[in-house]
């Protein structure tokens, strides 16, 4: 698979576990708050370089009983036909395995689930689940087709066996009080829902960058408000 960038140890990326996390390239949206904009472009049309497969598999086995996961990130990872074989290594090394994605992409993450190929999956929720507010969210790269896959991928997830954690980068251009409000209420029943902190600074549209961030006390007062229809909410990254 090809891997556009590691980290090598987190503390962060997965609940409770030492992981080492891997990016790959290219995304179906196109946020405007997004801070891995290098990783938005289609593969083969940045000219950058990639990781070699082989010598990141070999640096898994050799750190076996130091790490105890491997989380895939992106960009959007389910874009990318080599998942699927990527994760089966991974996990015939015998690490738990995390995905990051944006739940556009409903039939590949239902491929990975019934091939118990996935053990947490972190989904990134943009916006209220309302296709215009939604499309505003990805930067206007945004089909009807991915919105219903990103419902669908809800109702999937929810409905499986995976460890699961839904997740809002709170942005003040994008989000009121109300639309977080609005978005665990749609989430009503699940059992994590993370509000990440905006942090202006290298995003993908300059603009954003002039953008204030919430203060930690009104993200605090959107998570109580959104405990009435989630179980456990986190303020992320303040």
């Amino acid at each position: 698979m090809k891997v556009a960038g590691m980290i090598k140890q987190s503390l962060v990326d997965y609940p409770g576990k030492i992981a080492a996390v891997l990016f790959t390239r290219g995304c179906n949206f196109c946020c405007p708050f997004c801070h891995n904009g290098h990783l938005v472009v289609k593969p083969g049309k940045s000219g950058a370089q990639y990781l070699d497969w082989q010598e990141i598999m070999e640096w898994l086995e050799e750190r076996k009983g130091f790490l105890d996961a491997l989380v895939i990130s992106g960009g959007e990872p389910c874009l990318n036909p080599e998942l699927p074989k990527a994760l089966r290594q991974i996990k015939e090394l015998g690490y738990k395995t995390k995905l990051d994605t944006n739940g556009s992409r409903t039939g590949v993450l239902a491929r990975l689930i019934e091939e118990s190929l996935l053990d947490y999956v972190a989904l990134d929720i943009k916006g209220v689940m309302e296709y215009k507010k939604y499309q505003e969210a990805c930067g206007r790269r945004l089909s009807t087709e991915d919105f219903l896959n990103v419902k669908g991928s809800i109702y999937l997830l929810q409905n499986s066996h995976i460890e699961l954690e839904f997740r809002t980068t709170v942005v003040p251009a994008l989000h009121t009080a109300e639309d977080i409000l609005a978005i665990a209420r749609y989430l009503e029943g699940a059992a994590r829902f993370s509000l990440q902190q905006f942090k202006p600074g290298h995003t993908l549209n300059p603009d954003y960058n002039n953008i204030k961030p919430y203060s930690r006390e009104e993200l605090q007062d959107m998570a109580q408000e959104c405990r009435r229809y989630v179980r456990e909410v986190k303020v992320l990254n303040t």
